[in-house]
């Protein structure tokens, strides 16, 4: 009760296929999380305009967070926009925004700086997309170099077993779930990496 959780994303982080009802809201009113939610639909890492990740999240007016979450825009992948090279230090200098690595770095380090917090960044399920695969990739190198989480559900064996009947009730095409799929698929698996980041 009482943490605040900070999620920045694009269509599936607001619930774009679900009446705009996401796995943030079904766990933060299950566990009584203060939920700030800053998830706009089409946009994308890379810092195209003042609706990309980097720029709305300079407009997070928040003093403080237990936790921050951050989606791995598959809005990229389909832009085809490029990978970019992990930066060598950890100057918020040093990151080229027009590229999804140096964006991604670009948005740890300035949330590292300005609440503190453990940070988390969450991929979408699998679907057919070398693109993105190879995002998901880039990531986890971001991550080992900054410590931080990565709740993967593109390579998570659970998901990638998933039925074909289940499949089709979760998924109303294959980036966005539907509130089933929240429900059921996405939210208890995010709900538990989130408990155990937040030590709950």
């Amino acid at each position: 009760m009482g943490k605040r959780i900070i999620f920045l994303g694009s269509s599936v982080t607001y619930g774009s296929a679900a009446g705009g009802v996401s796995f943030a809201d079904i766990i933060c009113e299950k566990n009584g999380y203060e939920m700030i939610k800053e998830a706009v639909s089409g946009t994308t890492l890379v810092d195209e305009d003042e609706s990309s990740y980097v720029s709305r999240l300079k407009k997070i007016d928040a003093v403080s967070a237990d936790l921050f979450i951050c989606q791995l825009s598959t809005n990229d992948a389909s832009k085809n926009y490029p990978l970019g090279e992990v930066a060598d230090g950890k100057d918020i200098d040093l990151f080229d925004v027009q590229t999804i690595a140096g964006a991604i770095e670009y948005v740890i380090c300035y949330a590292k700086k300005k609440w503190g917090c453990p940070i988390a960044f969450y991929t979408g399920t699998r679907y057919d997309s070398p693109q993105y695969e190879g995002m998901v990739k880039l990531l986890k190198q971001i991550a080992d170099k900054w410590g931080i989480y990565v709740i993967d559900l593109w390579n998570e064996p659970s998901f990638t077993a998933v039925k074909s009947s289940d499949y089709e009730k979760f998924m109303n095409d294959p980036i966005h779930p539907t509130l089933e799929g929240y429900r059921s698929w996405w939210g208890p698996f995010i709900e538990k990496n989130i408990k155990a980041i937040i030590g709950e």
